[in-house]
């Protein structure tokens, strides 16, 4: 049985939900707060957030065809592996929703997160990954298809019938599932492995939120809100490093613990003003966190030393508890928190009736605020090779963030946004990220300081190549941009668009903001983390001069090496230190090497982390005399054999600066 809320009704007989200890605010809501409430219930609706009738039933349908396509799977296998008739008749498998979907705050045109609970004896390497898929494979009505058995949680995507499924599969010690199954019920974790536990827990988290709020209808049309300006400010991406639908749903659930009486408007303001003041990396919980005889590791930075260097704890409610957003680091902690002060100064105005709710929702100008920029171009022979190649990269992109932080001592700030552009004058498929780079505010450089990155860069690439289902004709570039040297692709009308005026809340947030970087900020001191090494999956900080922040670089081939080759893809190296030359190279293997200019880095003269806008293009030009160098250098990248839809695909970097400038 499929429902919006999960697919199978609850169990009479399942355990009562948690008590949660919280300091509770009972005043519920006034006149001006009913009409607030009003007008941001019409907004989201004038915004198109909500589903049509239609779509709503076609999802219906799909889960129900999803639904028997598992099960017709299991008895296949069943009858497949000699068990008797009547075992055949019983066989059962069960389709269960998480994420938005459950969670009723979906929209159009969302995915659906689908969890398959099969017996014992259909495991999920041989027979999810390759008989399932092989399955689907053959169906007109499945398209996209993308295994993704290496995840932490390993999972199927496809499109059927035009709706985005990611189905995840745990198989259960249990030799028939009954359609009745309570998956809340922890007697479901018995004798199965962390990564079937990790797949069950999207449905025992979300079974276990809906029950902990006050008010699920109140709590769904918050976090529609929150979710959609998470999006509009570029902060919502878990993999990015930021939150994901989880985080964000833990974090409304506890401001609605806080306000049980409070309505969607009061609950988002509150959310803004609750989280401002928040102290991390105190742990956001719904629940008390409790062992159990099973024996899963739980998040409890007492026994566990890793827990200790999460920077942003948002604990799940349901066993095993576990920190839904350890991918968190000190530079998108940093953007979130801007981020929230941002939305605490609108709400404010809000409430003073001085603006209206779109202005919440006014997207960030991710490529207005940095001077500086890291463009990480990825293209591939095909669309089906770019979709794979592009998600492992994008996995792996947080990787850079960490690095960056770790090689420059947290002296380079980063800001990756989680949104892919797309260059169409290219022949061949492909996408590009970007990361906003500053040097860290309210601190000032050092003379002649340089941020040396190559080594970063280099070891990134070593990481991204180590791609097991790599193809040719995959590859990646880095380079270095400066803001004016922005490609026309990023902006929505092909073009820079003229630099707005700051508006009065702008000036508002930088006044926090200076606040913040003036040195002895609360802020700036709950965001700085001392790094283990041991714990982390980076290696430990290395310094080098006074003069520059690097690591240690690796030996790189000389481009001379590669002079006399002919076709393939461009081999972008030095000519005289300060112009870039592009020489083609072909039928080299992937150990061939690649060099990247010598990329200059300008000092973010303002400490504005969050809607930094240059005033103008003179102001501009008189602070490239204080700037800091970053050095991109030559790193191996992966070799391909280049076909001939190919041909013109290799991403030139901008220009190098034509002489270095130094901090004075």
């Amino acid at each position: 049985m499929v429902g919006s809320e999960g697919p199978n009704a609850s169990s009479p007989t399942q355990q009562p939900p948690k008590k949660y200890d919280t300091t509770i605010f009972l005043s519920g809501p006034s006149q001006s707060d009913l009409q607030r409430n009003a007008e941001l219930e019409k907004f989201l609706i004038d915004s198109g957030l909500y589903e049509s009738t239609d779509e709503a039933e076609k999802r219906v349908e799909v889960l129900g065809r999803i639904d028997r396509i598992v099960k017709d799977w299991v008895k296949q296998l069943t009858s497949q592996r000699g068990y008797t008739d009547q075992m055949v008749e019983d066989a059962n498998a069960v389709i269960f929703t998480f994420g938005s979907y459950c969670l009723g705050v979906h929209g159009p045109g969302a995915d659906i997160d689908t969890l398959c609970v099969g017996p014992s004896y259909v495991n999920r390497e041989e027979d999810f990954f390759i008989i399932l898929h092989d399955m689907l494979a053959e169906m007109k009505e499945v398209t996209e298809l993308q295994p993704v058995p290496d995840a932490h949680v390993p999972v199927m995507k496809f499109k059927l019938r035009g709706i985005s499924i990611d189905l995840l599969y745990a198989s259960i010690s249990l030799l028939v599932v009954p359609e009745d199954l309570d998956i809340s019920h922890e007697s479901v974790l018995f004798d199965v492995d962390e990564q079937t536990v990790r797949s069950l827990n999207g449905c025992r988290v979300a079974d276990q939120i809906l029950k902990l709020v006050p008010n699920v209808e109140h709590f769904r049309t918050t976090l529609r809100c929150l979710k959609f300006w998470a999006k509009r400010r570029g902060v919502y991406s878990n993999v990015t490093g930021f939150l994901g639908g989880v985080n964000w749903a833990i974090l409304v659930a506890r401001i609605c613990q806080l306000y049980p009486n409070a309505i969607p408007s009061m609950l988002v303001s509150r959310f803004f003003r609750v989280y401002t003041q928040w102290r991390w990396p105190n742990p956001v919980t719904l629940c008390s966190i409790e062992e159990n005889e099973l024996g899963f590791p739980t998040w409890d930075p007492r026994k566990n030393p890793r827990d200790r260097f999460h920077h942003m704890p948002i604990i799940t409610p349901a066993y095993p508890c576990m920190n839904s957003s350890y991918n968190v680091s000190i530079s998108t902690l940093r953007v979130m928190t801007e981020q929230f002060h941002h939305g605490n100064k609108i709400c404010e105005e809000i409430e003073l009736n001085k603006t209206q709710w779109s202005a919440l929702f006014e997207p960030y100008l991710f490529f207005e605020a940095y001077k500086n920029y890291l463009q990480v171009d990825i293209v591939a022979a095909d669309s089906d090779d770019l979709l794979a190649w592009k998600g492992w990269v994008e996995s792996r992109f947080r990787q850079l963030t960490l690095k960056i932080e770790r090689d420059t001592n947290g002296m380079l700030q980063c800001h990756p946004y989680p949104k892919e552009y797309v260059d169409t004058s290219k022949p061949c498929p492909h996408c590009a990220f970007f990361m906003g780079l500053q040097r860290k505010e309210g601190v000032r450089g050092q003379e002649g300081q340089q941020f040396d990155i190559r080594g970063t860069v280099d070891e990134f690439r070593q990481e991204i190549n180590m791609y097991m289902f790599w193809k040719p004709g995959m590859d990646i570039y880095v380079c270095h941009v400066r803001r004016k040297q922005l490609p026309p692709f990023v902006f929505p009308d092909g073009y820079k668009r003229p630099r707005p005026l700051r508006h009065a809340s702008q000036q508002d947030e930088r006044n926090y903001e200076d606040a913040v970087g003036s040195g002895s900020g609360s802020a700036e001191r709950h965001i700085k983390r001392k790094i283990d090494p041991k714990t982390e999956d980076v290696g430990p900080i290395k310094r080098v001069k006074q003069t520059a922040i690097s690591p240690p670089r690796t030996e790189s081939v000389s481009p001379s090496k590669n002079a006399g080759r002919s076709g393939g893809t461009p081999d972008i190296s030095f000519s005289n230190g300060n112009r870039l030359e592009c020489r083609a190279t072909g039928d080299a293997d992937k150990n061939s090497d690649v060099r990247l200019p010598v990329r200059q880095l300008e000092s973010e003269k303002d400490s504005v982390g969050d809607m930094r806008v240059v005033e103008d293009v003179m102001h501009e030009s008189i602070t490239r005399n204080e700037c800091t160098s970053m050095l991109v250098s030559e790193f191996p990248r992966i070799r391909n054999e280049a076909k001939p839809s190919q041909e013109g695909c290799a991403v030139k970097p901008s220009e190098q600066l034509e002489k270095p400038l130094f901090l004075e």
